[in-house]
């Protein structure tokens, strides 16, 4: 067993304080010293893998976008038009966004990322852009069989901005505000439905028979 082999254990293990971290505590945790602490090794440690803060975190934020895309397969399997499959990937984002905020920060936190930065050899993982893009594409591919004029790309990336937006604001607490419950930190299905079926209708035009 080669080297590379025997300490993948280590990056596993890494990569697994690390999405717990982000899922407890948020972003503000993910120092590299602090992973490796609860990692039981030494500061230095992590560099044998991650050679920078920035590596760690994409390797973590690959694991969200893992998460996503399966909670994606699973939500569109029984939605039977392409229209009902946008649904389901919207409010599967919404929720993902509410019921894991500090995991939902980093993924899409490109600027801090090794998005484009990572070198190509047989031993890197992919480049993150690799594990978003193709989410992206399924949107894309979706809203092109629901919608026969205009550039379905622009149309995907202004639902999808729409739907970011709905589940930060959410998060804030300035949705609940402006809809007349300033109280309620969490949304229920219906809530999360509503806002969706919305933003379809602004993007895709109503839902017709």
């Amino acid at each position: 067993m080669d080297q590379e082999s025997q300490e993948s254990p280590l990056r596993e293990r890494l990569i697994d304080v690390g999405v717990d971290l982000v899922l407890t505590e948020g972003t503000a945790s993910l120092g590299l010293r602090e992973i490796a602490r609860r990692a039981g090794v030494s500061h230095g440690a992590p560099r044998r893998h991650f050679p920078t803060h920035h590596s760690l975190l994409s390797a973590i934020a690959r694991r969200g976008f893992a998460d996503l895309g399966g909670r994606f397969a699973a939500a569109t399997a029984h939605a039977a038009s392409p229209r009902e499959q946008v649904r389901a990937l919207g409010c599967a984002y919404v929720g993902y966004a509410l019921e894991h905020r500090g995991m939902f920060e980093l993924m899409f936190r490109h600027d801090l990322l090794d998005s484009e930065g990572q070198e190509d050899t047989g031993q890197q993982p992919p480049k993150l852009r690799e594990s978003t893009l193709p989410l992206f594409h399924l949107l894309v591919g979706l809203v092109s069989r629901c919608r026969a004029s205009g550039d379905p790309e622009v149309t995907a990336a202004a639902l999808w901005a729409n739907l970011h937006g709905v589940a930060q604001l959410w998060a804030w607490g300035s949705l609940p505000l402006v809809l007349g419950d300033a109280r309620r930190a969490d949304a229920d299905r219906e809530d999360v439905g509503r806002l969706v079926d919305a933003a379809l209708d602004a993007h895709l035009g109503p839902d017709r028979p």
